[in-house]
């Protein structure tokens, strides 16, 4: 931002507003230029502020880098401690909470419910009739190679059984 001198010819005057007298008008002039010099001394003093300040870093071997993650620690921080962190975090923890305990209770009723079903008369009557399947399998398998012998002479081995059930 740059000052910009303030003009105390007669345009400046004529759009000044009404209701004020010359003298009013030359003192608020006056307070302006003062305020707008001192304005342009703080910038030089801050300026130099930040140059010594700059040097400071430097000298204690402080970069940009190092200052970015304070402030990202501090902003974190910040997050961190403020009531609406807090309040999420907390209906997040219930919520979970809740989710864990449903999901469970949902593997108690499906395992029951599995249990039950295991136990059933079409369950068991299924069984029965895979049994039977399987025995009836094995057992022709059996009777096929009573008369059959391999050609290797290992026709005496019975064959093995690799039925699923």
């Amino acid at each position: 931002m740059t000052d910009v001198p303030v003009d105390s010819g007669a345009s400046a005057r004529a759009a000044a507003p009404e209701g004020l007298s010359l003298a009013e008008e030359e003192e608020l002039r006056s307070e302006l230029a003062k305020v707008e010099e001192e304005i342009g001394t703080l910038r030089q003093v801050l300026a130099a502020k930040e140059r010594h300040c700059g040097e400071l870093k430097r000298k204690l071997g402080l970069t940009p880098l190092d200052g970015l993650k304070q402030n990202l620690s501090k902003s974190w921080h910040d997050v961190q401690v403020s009531n609406a962190y807090k309040k999420t975090q907390e209906t997040l923890s219930q919520a979970g909470q809740k989710t864990s305990a449903a999901l469970s209770n949902v593997g108690s009723v499906i395992s029951r419910k599995l249990g039950d079903m295991r136990n059933s008369a079409t369950f068991k009557s299924f069984e029965d009739r895979v049994g039977t399947i399987k025995s009836r399998m094995v057992g022709s398998r059996e009777n096929s190679t009573d008369g059959l012998h391999s050609p290797s002479g290992a026709g005496d081995q019975p064959p093995q059984d690799n039925a699923p059930f």
